[in-house]
C-alpha cells in the first residue's frame, strides 16, 4: 500500500492509474471492433485506439517528467470495466447484432466515464500544483474523451438503440 505525504505524490499515482487504465481499455477496443458492423462505430473504435496511443505517449512524458515510472500503478477499476465489457459485450450470444452493439456502447460509456473522472481529477491536481504544462496536456486527453463519449452516445440515441429495439 502506498503512502502519500503530498498532493504531488498522489497526483503522480493518479497519472500512473490513468496510464494503466488507458492500456487496459486499448486491449479491448480491437475485440469490440471485430464484432461490430455499424461503420461509424467501427471507425470510432479504430480512432479511439489511436487516441489512446497518443494519450499514452503524453502520460508517459508527464509521468517521467516527475521522475516516476509510468507502469508504477495497476488500475483495478479499469480492469473490472474491461472484464465487464467482455462479459456483457462479447461473451453472451446475441441473436441481433444491433443489441450487441448497444451493449458494447454501454460498456464504452462506462469506460469513458471512468476516464473522464481520472483525467478530470489529475487536471484539477495539476492546476492546484501550478503545473500548467501538465494541465494543458491532460486537458487535451480530457477533451478527446468527452468527444468520444458524446459520439457513442449520439450513435446509440440516434441509430443503434432504435434499430436494436425494432
Amino acid at each position: 500500500m502506498s503512502n502519500f505525504g503530498t498532493l504531488k505524490e498522489l497526483y503522480v499515482d493518479q497519472l500512473q492509474d490513468n496510464y494503466s487504465a488507458n492500456k487496459q481499455m486499448a486491449s479491448i477496443l480491437a475485440d469490440f471492433e471485430g464484432v461490430v458492423e455499424t461503420p461509424k462505430l467501427k471507425q470510432y473504435l479504430r480512432n479511439s485506439h489511436d487516441k489512446i496511443v497518443e494519450h499514452q505517449t503524453t502520460l508517459e512524458t508527464v509521468i517521467k517528467s516527475h521522475d516516476a515510472d509510468p507502469n508504477g500503478e495497476h488500475c483495478k477499476g479499469m480492469q473490472g470495466l474491461v472484464r465487464e465489457g467482455r462479459a456483457h459485450g462479447l461473451e453472451p450470444e446475441f441473436s441481433d447484432k444491433k443489441v450487441q452493439e448497444a451493449a458494447i456502447i454501454a460498456q464504452l460509456n462506462r469506460m469513458n466515464h471512468y476516464g473522464l473522472a481520472g483525467y478530470g481529477t489529475t487536471k484539477a491536481m495539476a492546476q492546484e500544483l501550478g503545473l500548467e504544462r501538465d494541465q494543458q496536456l491532460i486537458q487535451k486527453g480530457l477533451d478527446d474523451i468527452y468527444d468520444g463519449d458524446r459520439f457513442v452516445s449520439f450513435l446509440a440515441e440516434e441509430r443503434i438503440n432504435e434499430q436494436a429495439a425494432a
